[in-house]
Order: C-alpha cells, then structure tokens, then sequence
C-alpha cells in the first residue's frame, strides 16, 4: 500500500471515529452503520466505501477519535484497493437509535460440499480451506467447480472454482450472479432460514432427559401426539359426530388394524364416522404364544364407544355371529361365547385366532351411535403368518341396508332396481327395494282385496305370473268407475314406478342410467253401454350381454307395461267374480358376440408431385 493511500486510510478511519464520538451510536457489530429510526434533523455525508475502509481496519484505536467497541475487530489482511473502487457518494440521515440488519443465515462463499475430511486436505476439493498452495498443484480439476444458492430464487449467487492455466496451478475463485429464467421464481423472500434446513439440537447432561421422552419412542410423533392429544380435546367438546370425525371411546379412539405401508398390520387407524372401512393385513406372530391381544377375541368385543362425543353414555359391542373356520377351510356356525386362542402342542396349530371382525353400527340423524353389533370369524392356523380382515358399516337408524343387485350389470335372482322421476329432478329411489318394482302376490283365498298392499318382488331373470279374483257388486253408473280404480290399485300397487335402473349399481343421480316403463294399452276405444275395466298386467323387460366377452354384464335395455282391458255391460245386476292376473317376462336380446380386435394401424403415404420424373 502506497503512502497516500494510507493517509487516505488514516482520514476515512477518523471520519468514522469521529462519526461515533458524535451520534448516539457507531458502527454496529457487523460492521455496517445503521441508518434507520432518524430522530435528529441533521445529515451526515458518507461514503460508500466507508463500511469497506472501516472493515479494512485492525483492532488499534484511531488517534484523536473515541475507541472502537472490543467486539469491532477485523483482521488486518483484507486488503483495500481505493483506485478501482467507483464509490458514489450517498447521503445519510444521523439515526439516534440504531437497528441492525439480519445477517444472511448462509453464506455460498463459505459452502464446501466436497470438504468432508476435518484438519485435512480432500484430494480436487478447490474450495477446502485446508488446502495450501502445495496441495492445489496438483490437483487435476475441481471435484465440485459451483456452488449456487437457492435454486428457487429469480437471482441467486454462485461461486465458481477453477484451476489456473500457469505452470503452477492455482486456485481461481470467481463470485457471479445467476438469473432464473423460470417465471414462478421467487423474486424475495421474507424469512431466510426457510431455505435451510434446522439445525438440530445437540443432546447435553441438561437436555438430555426432555429428548429422550421426545424421541425416545418407536417414531418421533411428539408433535402429533401432542397434536393428536389437542385435537381429542376439541373433539369431545362436539355435540354430535360429523362424517369423518373419528368415534370417541372414554379414553381414546376407536381403532382398527389396517395396513400401513407394507401389508403389515398396524393397531392406529381410527374409525371415522360414516366413513365405510375394508382392511385385509397380516401379522407375523410366534405360533407357540399366539394368544396376543391383536388375536383375541375381547379385544374387540370389550369395547365402549361414546354415543356422542361430548357425553360419557357409552354403547357396548355387541356379539352377533361366530363363524369357526378350520384349517381345512371348513365353516360352521359357533356359540355367543368368549373365545381364548390356545396352542395345541399336539397338533402345532393355534385354535380360535381372530381371523376377521366386521361392525354394524347404527346411528341416528342427529349424528348419535345407538348400537354396534360385530360378527366374528375365528380360525385355526398352523402357520406364523395370520392374514386378518376388518370391516365397519354404519346404517341409520330406522332403515334397512340396501345390497345392491350387482356390480355392475344385474345378478339373477336379485330385485330388480326401479324409482321414480319428477319434472326438473332426478330419480327418486326409496330405500326398501321390494316396495319399488313389484307384482300383485298371489294368496291361497284368491281375495284381491284381502291381499292389497301385499306384493313379491321382480326378480331379475325370474319369470313370474300371478292372479286374484275381484268381487264387484254391480249398484249403478257408479260401478264402472271405483271397479277401474280399485282394480288399478291391484294391479299396480299404490306407488308403481316409471323409471328402471340398467344395472344393478346405477345411482339416482345418473338419470341416463335408467330407463323408462313404456305403457301400453291393448284396447284405447271406449263402446257406447260398455264399461272398460284393466284384468291384466304384463310387464317385458328386455335385457342383454354388455361388456367383455369374458365377462358380460347383464344390462336392462327396455320395460313395457302392458295392460289389458274387457269390457262389461252396465246394465248388470247382482254380484260378479272378475279374474285379475299379472306376469312379468324377462326377454334376452343379446346379439352373437363376437371377438373384437383393435383395428391395424393403416399407411398413409404420400409421394412428391415430381417422385416419377422423368418416367411420367
């Protein structure tokens, strides 16, 4: 350093020297002069390069100036080259209490991925500050030439490392800004240590015991245990289960083993509220000590269940069914009882292992559990591996559960799905099947009236015919028209449908899923004296294969309503006897089915105009 540059040095450092002994405060800790919180009128020109000079300082007092803080020592090596420097002057208000600015969590400049030895040099490692001179001649390349920020950033700062090009290689370090051209970059961030990663704590005689019961445990699930303890709190404080809320029993919840990852069993899956569950997982267990809790059966019987969350009415399980299965695979029915797995050592099997449990629960509209029943398949393995099933269905209270009649196209021997549809709506579809499409049901005094509103299902695929005998007292004019209604009202049943589902797992929703019942009449033409009375009903519901040839599914294309009139004279006296019949026909109009192939890829070329000169 020249002698004027120093005397340049000398000035710039009782300038800021001076600047302290005169504001409130000087240079902070990290060597920049804060400039905010301006109280005082007043403005102070300083350089730009003053923070560089200042850092350019050592830790020796200026003379005449007050002394520098300890804390405000800076190595003296950092060279400071006032010749190639453009400084623009900038005006700054004096600040009577000084901030300072957060300090950058990370530093690319001092980043070193490749340095993975302590106190040595990392063989191509040009960022490794353990390497000499020495060691950087003979270095071939560099193992890591860049390091860069945050990839996220719209500009971000990368260091580049290269190896010289002179007889003795040297290290060449080169600092850049690179820009993102990526348009969802982010352009500033508000919280830098979120591009980094914390810096866990370093357990010590004093932490040591908090961290033990912090992850001390199988899993670290402090957080959400704490969570989970939080969110069961808040849960017993609600009046009714909500869909999806888990079922409260008086000190947890309500759970089921489901699989977790791997087809592993794991005991931690709650049960929601409405929320339909079908698990299948397997256990590896010893099969000398097979009577574990996950294998008995009162774990899953002796179980209290909150009827809603914010009382303490608790509903039992209740045992249903016990299906005993044997390791032939044979089924028979068991008793109501409790049933403890034991080993056999005679034989080497473990009998009465809970194979299954599948739960009914019966809710009410007011979010409220009434009753729960399960039903239980127990079993006998020879094995150390035990494939487990378990179910949970919820039915509301007052109503019965409706099973479809297939999945998708219709099974035979299933009700055959019908519903109703109203201007500007969709289909209406009751939740008791047999009362939807249905036929006059046949009795054995042949009494219509006597079996009024007593009907037997369509069955699909089933073809039916049924009859009555209608006793009618001819009184009048007034004869013709209460014989047309009540005969209808036999025929028909006080809500016949309109609309029938194709298939049979069709919702209402899907209004193009169903068909409609076409109604016919045989004779429309009224006769002068003659009165027009229904005797029969016929119902043709045509279907057919749709699907794949190796598994067709039964689809209902078609339904006509066919009804068939006589007529009787009015004049007639005395008492009458009308027979009334009703059939159902199911038609099968499958078309031969026939393979299918995908259609061969065709070629499509096309030549130059000039592809045959000069031959054409």
């Amino acid at each position: 350093m020249s002698v004027c540059q120093r005397c340049i040095v000398v000035l710039f450092a009782a300038a800021v020297c001076r600047v302290s002994a005169q504001g409130t405060e000087g240079p902070d800790a990290t060597g920049q002069l804060s400039l905010d919180n301006i109280t005082e009128p007043g403005e102070l020109l300083v350089s730009a390069t003053t923070e560089a000079a200042a850092g350019a300082l050592t830790s020796e007092p200026a003379t005449g100036g007050s002394t520098s803080s300890p804390d405000r020592t800076v190595p003296s090596e950092v060279p400071v080259d006032f010749s190639t420097t453009s400084v623009p002057a900038v005006t700054v208000p004096i600040s009577s209490q000084a901030r300072s600015i957060t300090p950058l969590v990370t530093s690319v400049a001092s980043l070193c991925t490749c340095n993975l030895l302590a106190g040595e040099c990392d063989v191509n490692c040009c960022c490794d500050p353990d390497c000499s001179a020495t060691d950087f001649s003979v270095f071939s390349q560099c193992s890591i030439p860049v390091v860069t920020d945050d990839s996220q950033l719209c500009t971000r700062e990368a260091v580049l490392y290269s190896l010289s090009s002179s007889k003795v290689p040297q290290i060449v370090k080169e600092t850049v800004e690179i820009a993102n051209p990526n348009i969802f970059c982010i352009q500033a961030t508000n919280y830098q240590p979120a591009f980094s990663f914390i810096t866990p704590v370093e357990p010590t005689a004093t932490n040591f015991d908090s961290l033990l019961k912090e992850f001390g445990g199988l899993d670290f699930n402090s957080g959400s245990s704490i969570q989970s303890t939080v969110g069961s709190a808040q849960a017993r404080i609600a009046s009714k289960y909500e869909y999806g809320s888990p079922i409260l029993t008086r000190n947890s919840y309500l759970k089921l083993p489901a699989p977790l990852g791997t087809n592993e069993c794991t005991d931690n899956n709650p049960v929601g509220f409405l929320e339909n569950q079908d698990f299948t997982c397997t256990r590896n267990i010893q099969l000398e000590n097979c009577s574990i809790p996950a294998l008995t059966l009162g774990t899953y019987k002796n179980v209290e269940v909150l009827t809603v969350p914010s009382s303490q009415n608790t509903v039992i399980v209740t045992l249903q069914a016990v299906t005993i299965k044997s390791v032939d695979g044979a089924v028979f029915r068991g008793n109501l009882s409790d049933y403890i797995p034991s080993y056999d050592t005679t034989t080497g099997i473990c009998n009465n292992v809970v194979l299954g449990v599948s739960y009914t629960f019966t809710y009410t509209d007011t979010g409220g559990i009434t009753s729960i029943a399960a039903s239980v398949i127990l079993g006998a393995i020879d094995k150390n591996t035990v494939q487990q099933n378990f179910q949970a269905h919820f039915i509301q209270n007052g109503t019965a559960p409706t099973p479809l009649s297939g999945n998708p196209g219709y099974i035979f021997g299933l009700p055959v799905v019908a519903g109703f549809k109203l201007s500007q709506s969709g289909i209406i579809q009751s939740t008791n099947r047999l009362g939807q499409l249905t036929l006059l049901k046949s009795s054995s005094g042949q009494n219509c009236l006597a079996e009024e509103g007593n009907r037997s299902p369509v069955l699909f695929g089933y073809n039916m015919m049924s009859g009555c005998r209608l006793q009618v007292n001819y009184t009048g004019d007034a004869f013709c028209k209460l014989t047309r209604a009540a005969i209808l009202n036999v025929l028909q049943g006080q809500q016949f449908p309109n609309y029938v589902a194709q298939f049979g797992n069709s919702l209402p929703e899907n209004v193009l899923d169903w068909v409609p019942i076409n109604v016919i009449t045989t004779d429309q033409a009224e006769v002068q004296g003659m009165c027009k009375i229904p005797v029969s009903l016929k119902l043709d519901i045509r279907w057919t294969k749709y699907g794949s040839l190796v598994n067709p599914q039964a689809q209902i294309v078609s339904v006509e309503e066919n009804i068939a009139y006589a007529f009787f004279p009015n004049n007639l006296e005395g008492v009458r006897f009308i027979q009334i019949s009703s059939s159902v026909n199911f038609l099968d109009v499958s078309q031969p089915a026939s393979p299918g192939y995908k259609a061969q890829p065709t070629i499509d070329a096309k030549l130059p105009f000039d592809f045959f000169l000069p031959f054409l």
